[in-house]
């Protein structure tokens, strides 16, 4: 196969996209691939680092209040819709896929009106604005959250999971943890914001940090590491069962070890709690596009799978508290976490490639 995909601006959009390509290459070791994005984007050193082809088109996104930018905004898309044509008839791809961003609206539009086979992934559980235009033009759409699909054309929509969830399904924990002086024996708590870290989640972490001391659980906090060197300075003293980072590289190596995970409620977090079935305590971004983590988040609550913080209800002793509640019940974990396990889809990567090989035939 000679698949071409698409997306950027965010890791929720890329990650998906890395993982699909690993699987492509697991089934298919001659399959070729190529990787359009931005210049701009997170996705200009990801990709190459992976290894992977990469290209660029130059595009932005919408401004949402009225601009003269727009205007701009619709010049670059309809000239990165001609420099993606270029692109795609080089390429001669089988099939083009986009995980959303920006980007991929002019890459995939571009396929589409060139008749080639294409199929977008919506990670949230509310569709994107570029997903819910090309979902006009595409052949088929893979959804993550059944809460997604009354958002598409239905006979276009299948749910397949997120690729990123069939990456860590399989982890076994390794005594990673033991790097950070951790013991296997006591459970531990995963306090983290995201890549860059959440200032309103550090600071209630760190106010809450002395509420941890002596507690049969034990924490490790990663704060991001534009926020580390500020938080360091705040932190008087650290319980003993505390550890503080800046960040970790491969996190989800950690991850069968974590006994609770405290954090966004991001489509890639999301995949790897419930593909590997952790119990959570969710604290949603109110900063995103459509308060999507909030709904993201209550698909896992529905089932009793992970407990929600609103952001604007965090403070030190609500975070203590729910943090109490859930380790003092080792019973309630394994519940949850069985919970979570059931809403995933550990074969995810799968699942589309599935879609893509039915589009190629």
């Amino acid at each position: 196969m000679r698949l071409l995909i698409s997306g950027g601006g965010t890791g929720g959009h890329i990650y998906p996209a890395l993982a699909l390509i690993d699987q492509l290459k697991k089934t298919d070791p001659q399959a070729a691939v190529l990787y359009v994005g931005t210049h701009r984007g997170l996705e200009n050193k990801i990709v190459p680092a992976a290894g992977i082809d990469f290209k660029t088109v130059k595009i932005q996104g919408f401004k949402r209040s009225l601009s003269f930018e727009n205007l701009k905004t619709v010049y670059l898309f309809l000239k990165s819709v001609g420099t993606a044509k270029k692109i795609i008839r080089e390429f001669k791809p089988d099939v083009v896929v986009g995980t959303g961003g920006y980007v991929c609206g002019a890459v995939v539009y571009a396929a589409a009106r060139m008749h080639i086979p294409t199929f977008i992934h919506e990670q949230n559980s509310i569709a994107g604005v570029t997903n819910k235009f090309l979902s006009h033009f595409v052949d088929r759409i893979g959804i993550c959250f059944p809460e997604a699909a009354k958002e598409f054309p239905d006979k276009k929509v299948v749910f397949t999971g997120n690729p990123r969830a069939q990456q860590v399904a399989d982890m076994k924990s390794a005594g990673y943890l033991k790097n950070f002086g951790f013991k296997s024996e006591i459970p531990t708590v995963l306090i983290f914001g995201g890549s860059r870290g959440a200032r309103r989640i550090n600071e209630a972490t760190v106010a809450a940090l002395k509420n941890f001391d002596g507690k049969p659980y034990q924490v490790l906090f990663v704060t991001g590491s534009v926020h580390y060197q500020k938080i360091e300075t705040m932190i008087k003293e650290l319980p003993a069962n505390v550890v503080v980072k800046p960040y970790i590289e491969n996190m989800p190596l950690i991850l069968p070890e974590i006994s609770c995970i405290v954090g966004r409620a991001g489509a890639t977090s999301l995949a790897e709690i419930t593909a590997l079935g952790i119990p959570s305590i969710l604290i949603p971004s109110p900063y995103v596009t459509h308060d999507h983590q909030t709904h993201n988040a209550q698909s896992l609550v529905k089932i009793k799978a992970a407990v929600m913080i609103k952001e604007d209800q965090l403070n030190e002793t609500v975070l203590t508290k729910k943090i109490d509640q859930l380790m003092a019940d080792k019973k309630l974990r394994l519940q949850m976490a069985q919970n979570a396990k059931k809403a995933g889809v550990p074969d995810a990567a799968d699942q589309v490639l599935k879609q893509l090989f039915s589009l190629n035939n």
